[in-house]
């Protein structure tokens, strides 16, 4: 049971500093938009907003996918 819960926290501890990195990059991502755009209030630039970022962990996604496979296929 020991292990069990070690590992668990493992888990937990990762997906932590995965949401602090991707709060990091919202940030980011949103003084790029502000910069690029100007002003990011109102429902059309936040609706962009939201699309850009889906399409970037789309590819980001599909990506480190392949990036995997690859090094799956040379062990």
């Amino acid at each position: 049971m020991k292990s069990e819960v070690i590992e668990k926290m493992a888990v937990l501890i990762t997906t932590a500093f995965g949401l602090v990195a991707a709060l990091a990059w919202n940030g980011a991502i949103q003084a790029i938009f502000k910069e690029v755009f100007g002003t990011a209030e109102g429902v059309g630039p936040m609706v962009t907003y939201a699309v850009v970022v889906t399409l970037i962990a789309v590819f980001a996604t599909l990506w480190i996918a392949k990036l995997s496979e690859k090094s799956k296929k040379h062990q």
